[in-house]
């Protein structure tokens, strides 16, 4: 049986192209029936499974759930809400985007999962370098492994133009060292959402994206 039905496609549809209070306030019901609630059904179903690889990950779904306005404070777009649900699964939920797990997003046009260290701030990009630089080959290998190139690719993000000295031989034997962001993701026809093994699909890449998010914990937070 699906998580969810095609009415969660739908609503979002409708909400592409009536994304205004009043239009979302009259269909508040559907999108609790079809969308608020089996998502955090969901959610807490991802959750648990992660859990048994994972203990720290201890959180609830309100822990990992955006919420589906949008801050238009400082925004040319002030349509009010977000067309599509999503969630940061790990230790530190969606608030601490630094402790790898994975989040993945649905919407009426596309689905996605992403996994890694999207907002590093300062010291903690000096960590990851330097785990990478005194780690090089454990590092590659994760990168060559099957089962993550074959779910997820390769660690994308913006690089900086300038890293410091102490880097600048590690850099020409690993590129990735540059990046200021260290990232993997891929994404479906939301046709995906539909799929009754769509759990198992997330799972997938958790666990194929896992040796990466260990990795750069452990450098990190060592």
């Amino acid at each position: 049986m699906a998580h969810f039905t095609k009415d969660f496609l739908k609503f979002f549809q409708g909400l592409a192209t009536n994304n205004e209070r009043e239009w979302f306030h009259a269909n508040k019901k559907d999108y609790e029936a079809h969308v608020k609630n089996p998502f955090k059904d969901f959610v807490q179903l991802i959750i648990d499974k992660m859990q048994e690889v994972d203990p720290t990950v201890v959180i609830l779904p309100k822990d990992a759930i955006f919420r589906i306005n949008r801050d238009i404070r400082f925004a040319k777009d002030k349509t009010p809400y977000k067309t599509n649900v999503s969630a940061a699964i790990s230790a530190g939920g969606r608030k601490d985007h630094s402790k790898p797990g994975i989040y993945f997003e649905m919407g009426a046009d596309k689905f996605g999962i992403f996994s890694g260290v999207y907002q590093p701030d300062k010291n903690q990009l000096q960590n990851i370098r330097e785990g990478i630089a005194s780690q090089p080959k454990e590092f590659e290998q994760i990168l060559k492994n099957k089962k993550f190139k074959k779910f997820w690719g390769e660690i994308q993000g913006e690089k900086n133009k300038r890293i410091p000295k102490e880097f600048k031989e590690e850099v020409e034997i690993q590129p990735l060292i540059a990046n200021k962001q260290f990232y993997v993701m891929t994404q479906f026809d939301a046709d995906k959402i539909l799929d009754p093994k769509l759990d198992k699909i997330i799972m997938e890449h958790y666990l194929a994206a896992k040796p990466m998010g260990d990795f750069f914990y452990e450098a990190i937070y060592r």
